[in-house]
């Protein structure tokens, strides 16, 4: 496979490797792939909470906002460990 990159993304990639970060321009090319997917991925996760918010929205599934953070907090008091005195 061949890439054409802009000027200005081979020199970050040269950057890159000559700062140390990575040690070839492929790892800079791979980390950023990779990074793409994670975003990607990211993404779907995001749209399918989004889709399951409207979901339960057209249910008549809701909870207050205020009573949610108390819920929230409540739970977070309880799975604290007490304070050394």
């Amino acid at each position: 496979m061949n890439v054409r990159l802009t000027p200005q993304q081979e020199e970050f990639v040269h950057r890159q490797v000559a700062d140390g970060r990575y040690l070839s321009a492929s790892e800079v090319i791979r980390e950023g792939l990779r990074l793409l997917a994670d975003e990607e991925k990211w993404k779907a996760e995001v749209r399918q909470k989004v889709a399951t918010g409207l979901e339960q929205f057209r249910a008549g599934q809701l909870v207050d906002g205020e009573d949610a953070v108390k819920n929230v907090l409540k739970d977070l008091k309880k799975r604290r460990p007490p304070p050394d005195e």
